[in-house]
């Protein structure tokens, strides 16, 4: 017998505005050398698959701290650090190479096996790497020689691109090669920050343990940062005690900052983070990001299929007037939109009556999803910002069902004979809606 899964249709409509958003995006992913040495590493490559197979085009590259940190120890390799950046002398690197040789084939391996165990298993991925990154030394920084040890200096950007236009996963190891034909390791993170911007990747994303994520001072993590928050986070961090986090929070304020959309950081520890966190509403780590996921803004004509999917149900239950779609395209200038990832998600009106300098806020809709939040409060804030620009001194909603939450937000019961002599005389005595006021600041 079939089983109605209502949940997992609910859960499939809520993510389809995402899986439109992010076809055709491009995501650096960061795996550092504590997620493929997890139990979860065979998961997380699954859907990274996955979502190469939704339309994403990926760049991975891969961090190997502890397994190098293993392999030293095995050949009793001593090696040392100077600003906590290894000094990688000849011993040293020969490890290092062997061990990235090793980590890129066993990765490949993987990444060849595809969605094991699913309808997808056997489709193939292609996986390519190359020498993508030029390096250049560090050289003697307070007379430490780093030998070795490198940076970033280019990224072919271009080849990454036309590997991934070929629907190729491209796969980058903690190492550069300079033009004078060396070969240097270089920090996993300050790699994925310069691939991110040379091909003006849409995302970074890092996996990190539940101990290395952004939280708040109760233990929460914060879903949104801009890079002037993050950096102040960064201000308050021990470098000691949480090195791994400032290396991770560093590569993600510096792509944001040269014009990486989002940089996320999630758990590794959790079972399909990075899909709850590409496809669901709030995600689950934290995006460090230029600008707010939700925008307020002046609506325009293209959004009005959107706003009539939004107040249709409100109307339906008699909590809105009936609004036809002519009427929305009349006065779509009147209206404000706050929208989320593309998706408008909630509305409201302004009609301004100047002799009286009274504004009406109306048409107030949020969808169901995103309510309990302080939507709501942004919308009459930017409607009563608007309605202050244009010297109004008061600012009136009508209302069938919302009168407690109009009360809690400052609003005072007003009557008809308060409202402009205009509205008095289109007021709809059959709805009896009631009447609130509330003093526009200046």
């Amino acid at each position: 017998m079939r089983v109605n899964n209502d949940s997992l249709v609910e859960s499939f409509r809520h993510s389809a505005p995402y899986l439109k958003h992010h076809r055709g995006a491009t995501a650096v992913v960061l795996l550092p050398g504590s997620v493929l040495a997890s139990s979860q590493i065979d998961n997380i490559i699954s859907d990274l698959a996955l979502i190469q197979s939704l339309g994403m085009k990926l760049v991975l590259v891969f961090g190997a701290k502890e397994q190098i940190d293993g392999e030293l120890a095995r050949e009793h390799i001593e090696t040392s650090f100077h600003k906590r950046i290894r000094i990688t002398d000849d011993k040293t690197f020969a490890v290092i190479k062997k061990v990235c040789g090793i980590m890129s084939i066993d990765l490949t391996t993987k990444l060849s096996m595809g969605l094991i165990n699913t309808p997808m298993q056997g489709s193939r991925l292609n996986v390519v790497s190359g020498n993508f990154v030029t390096a250049k030394p560090l050289g003697v920084v307070d007379g430490i020689d780093y030998m070795h040890s490198g940076m970033v200096r280019r990224v072919d950007g271009e080849n990454i691109r036309r590997e991934l236009d070929n629907n190729s996963i491209v796969l980058i190891p903690p190492v550069g090669y300079s033009i004078a034909g060396e070969t240097f390791c270089i920090n996993s993170e300050q790699i994925a920050a310069a691939v991110a911007v040379a091909i003006k990747a849409n995302k970074l994303i890092t996996y990190c343990s539940d101990d290395e994520l952004i939280r708040d001072a109760n233990g929460d993590v914060i879903a949104e940062m801009f890079p002037s928050d993050a950096e102040k986070y960064l201000a308050g961090i021990d470098p000691e005690t949480h090195n791994s986090t400032c290396r991770y929070l560093s590569a993600a304020i510096a792509s944001s900052k040269d014009g990486v959309e989002r940089c996320h950081l999630v758990s590794y520890e959790q079972n399909g983070a990075l899909i709850q966190e590409l496809f669901t509403r709030d995600g689950i780590g934290t995006q460090i990001v230029r600008e707010s996921a939700e925008t307020v803004s002046r609506a325009t004509i293209n959004d009005i299929p959107s706003l009539m999917e939004l107040i249709r149900p409100l109307e339906e239950q008699g909590i809105l007037v009936h609004r036809s779609r002519e009427n929305l395209e009349m006065d779509i200038e009147h209206y404000v939109v706050i929208k989320r990832d593309g998706m408008v998600i909630a509305s409201a009106a302004i009609y301004c009556y100047p002799e009286e300098k009274k504004a009406e806020l109306a048409c107030v809709a949020i969808n169901p999803n995103y309510r309990g939040s302080n939507r709501g409060i942004v919308l009459i804030n930017k409607i009563e910002e608007l309605a202050r620009e244009q010297g109004m001194e008061y600012l009136f909603v009508l209302t069938t069902r919302s009168a407690h939450f109009f009360l809690e937000k400052g609003f005072v019961s007003g009557n008809i004979e308060d409202l402009p002599r205009e509205k008095q005389e289109h007021y709809n005595y059959k709805r009896m809606s009631k009447i609130f006021f509330r003093k526009i600041n200046p």
